[in-house]
């Protein structure tokens, strides 16, 4: 890993949405070294062998690793987050099912809106001068809860 370098992407094929991140890509396949002055891996490829590979060299460096085909070889798992403003709704299954992670978080943004950026300013606005949100945010934070218990 180059000196100085916030994020590399190492993969012969990249998806057009990391290519518009601020990352450094390197269009080649994993080499056994790639980890080295890592703080941190992901390894999400379609080969079991160079997900293993990227495992093992980040083990042997101390570096964490997530192993998206088998999170058992790695040492954390991401969960899937919906985010409005400053409201974050995370869902994790520890690894277990990132798909059904994401299909909750899916079902969730159906309930968490847009809007509730918007909720979550107002409340922040009273918070900080010390005023309780008005009476009609309370009720609108009430209405929206009560979907989740359907």
């Amino acid at each position: 890993m180059q000196a100085g370098a916030e994020v590399v992407v190492i993969s012969p094929e990249v998806r057009p949405e990391l290519a518009d991140l601020d990352v450094e890509i390197q269009r080649r396949p994993y080499e056994y070294g790639d980890l080295e002055g890592a703080y941190l891996a992901f390894t999400a490829t379609d080969s079991r062998e160079v997900n293993a590979a990227v495992a093992r060299e980040a083990r042997e460096g101390g570096v964490p690793v997530n192993v998206a085909d088998r999170p058992t070889e790695g040492d954390f798992a991401v969960p899937s987050t919906l985010r409005r403003g400053g409201l974050q709704v995370a869902v994790s299954t520890g690894g277990a099912s990132p798909t059904l992670a994401r299909r909750i978080r899916s079902e969730l943004e159906e309930v968490f809106g847009p809007e509730w950026a918007g909720v979550v300013e107002e409340f922040d606005v009273a918070r900080r001068s010390g005023d309780a949100p008005h009476q009609g945010l309370e009720e609108e934070v009430s209405r929206c809860l009560s979907r989740l218990r359907g």
